[in-house]
């Protein structure tokens, strides 16, 4: 689900999961940033906020409140935050993540654990079951048509599945596109509900990645998922 709304009041907030504390950015409506970890938690507060300011024209330091308390978010932040981190939580064992991610967000103050939010509001009981997140809201307010139609195709992308951006060029109708594909998704405001890191370059190969630290992000974050390639092979082997 998109939307493409005007600028609105907006707030943010940081969040704790397996690979690392993730940014988020809402207004009323829908999600309007998703951040993947950057070295320094200032780090991932100011990129995403530095891509905010770049699509909306607005001063991050007056248009964006902080939410450090998970009981001050609305109920729907609190789902998509526990979806994305069901979903970096990944299908390998994770009781050490268990246990270091509260730790970690009592330490930084960021937002810990809230899966169980998430699980309860999809009715689903099986904890190694991982969300599509395709359906959490997006504002796409100065995100181009193009780009806009890259991200559709990948958000369709489950879990583990991954496909190359000659596929997703393919798919536009125009092979010729795949590198203005890479653009795109290198470009990505979105990232993990728009899972640019299951779109791989040609040969199997990682291509670029914008999140985190780069091509090592994306393949971990293939490998939480059991990293299929053509929905059966393991990258991982």
């Amino acid at each position: 689900m998109t939307v493409a709304l005007a600028p609105m009041s907006q707030a943010h907030a940081l969040f704790a999961t397996r690979i690392g504390v993730c940014g988020l950015a809402w207004n009323q409506a829908a999600l309007v940033a998703v951040q993947l970890p950057e070295l320094e938690l200032t780090q991932t507060r100011e990129r995403m906020l530095r891509g905010l300011e770049k699509r909306h024209g607005q001063q991050p330091s007056h248009a964006h409140a902080a939410y450090p308390m998970a009981a001050e978010l609305p109920d729907w932040v609190c789902e998509a935050i526990g979806g994305m981190q069901q979903l970096l939580a990944g299908v390998l064992p994770s009781s050490d993540w268990d246990i270091s991610v509260q730790a970690e967000a009592r330490v930084q103050g960021v937002i810990g654990d809230l899966r169980p939010i998430w699980l309860k509001r999809q009715a689903q009981k099986l904890p190694q079951m991982l969300p599509d997140l395709r359906n959490l809201p997006l504002d796409e307010f100065g995100v181009s048509d193009f780009h806009r139609r890259v991200y559709a195709f990948t958000r369709a992308l489950a879990p583990g599945q991954t496909c190359t951006y000659g596929d997703v060029a393919r798919a536009l109708g125009d092979m010729g596109l795949a590198r203005a594909v890479g653009q795109a998704l290198g470009a990505n405001p979105f990232a993990p509900v728009v899972p640019c890191h299951r779109v791989l370059a040609a040969g199997r190969q990682p291509g670029g990645f914008s999140g985190g630290q780069g091509a090592i992000t994306k393949l971990r974050m293939l490998e939480l998922e059991g990293g299929a390639w053509g929905g059966t092979r393991s990258l991982f082997e």
